[in-house]
């Protein structure tokens, strides 16, 4: 359903049962899936993909050129699954040369004036508390939960079922199945909660919380530590999950506490 009071470009793509409030701006080079609801004084730029059954709250700018000097005019793609939420005022800019593309995964609640900057890659079932900001680059992984009014760092990776306290400032990656929170930020624990509601068993939790133990109170440095988690510990996907990402951490891992 199509108000007459929307502009929608001859050349978007939008199935028609998706539902458009007045005053809303759908550009060319637009892609919109069956079961979207957009509210009114939306604006979708050339170049945005969006899937089925989401929704876009009032004031909401998907697929806006990135704030990236470096950026020369490419072309390059905002592409956001299904059965997302995108809260009012909501800026998700499109990707540069980089990657081309910047990509926000399925189930996502992304919340009021929070910012997706370009060639950030948010994955699944993840919560971005209001007006968290990320920058340029940063990778999201799968259910992780932050805390309103974070900030993070360009490239910075947060894992797996992770939670951020609110206003945290995030300059360091973030390894899965943590909590993370004081000022400067530090690591606080497993989320033992989290990891719960998602179905990991007692030993499951218990298993990555003696790994970490080994990270962070072992007195080892990180490579040391995640030699000796390969010794003593036996191979299972949480362990795996863990040493991968350490190891691939470009920017190194958040500190614990002294």
């Amino acid at each position: 359903m199509k108000q007459p009071l929307s502009y929608i470009h001859p050349n978007a793509i939008v199935d028609d049962s998706v539902v458009i409030d007045p005053f809303v701006t759908i550009d060319k080079d637009v892609i919109i899936g069956a079961g979207t609801r957009i509210y009114s004084n939306v604006t979708i730029l050339p170049g945005t993909r969006i899937g089925k059954n989401c929704q876009i709250f009032p004031g909401a700018v998907l697929g806006a050129i990135p704030q990236d000097l470096k950026f020369k005019g490419e072309y390059t793609t905002v592409e956001i699954g299904d059965n997302n939420v995108i809260r009012e005022c909501v800026t998700i800019h499109r990707g540069t040369a980089s990657k081309g593309r910047t990509v926000v995964g399925n189930n996502n609640l992304i919340m009021a004036y929070c910012h997706v900057a370009h060639d950030c890659v948010l994955g699944n079932n993840i919560i971005m508390s209001n007006a968290t900001q990320l920058a340029g680059e940063v990778h999201i992984e799968d259910y992780a939960v932050i805390g309103g009014g974070s900030l993070v760092h360009q490239f910075v990776h947060l894992g797996k079922h992770i939670m951020i306290q609110g206003g945290t400032r995030l300059g360091k990656d973030i390894p899965p199945f943590i909590t993370v929170g004081r000022e400067p930020a530090v690591f606080a624990g497993i989320n033992s909660i989290g990891m719960r509601r998602r179905g990991y068993t007692n030993e499951q939790i218990a298993n990555v919380q003696d790994i970490y133990r080994l990270v962070y109170n072992s007195g080892l440095n990180t490579s040391d530590a995640i030699a000796k988690i390969e010794e003593e510990f036996p191979a299972t996907v949480e362990r795996d999950e863990i040493i991968l990402f350490v190891r691939n951490s470009g920017r190194g891992i958040i500190r614990g506490l002294k």
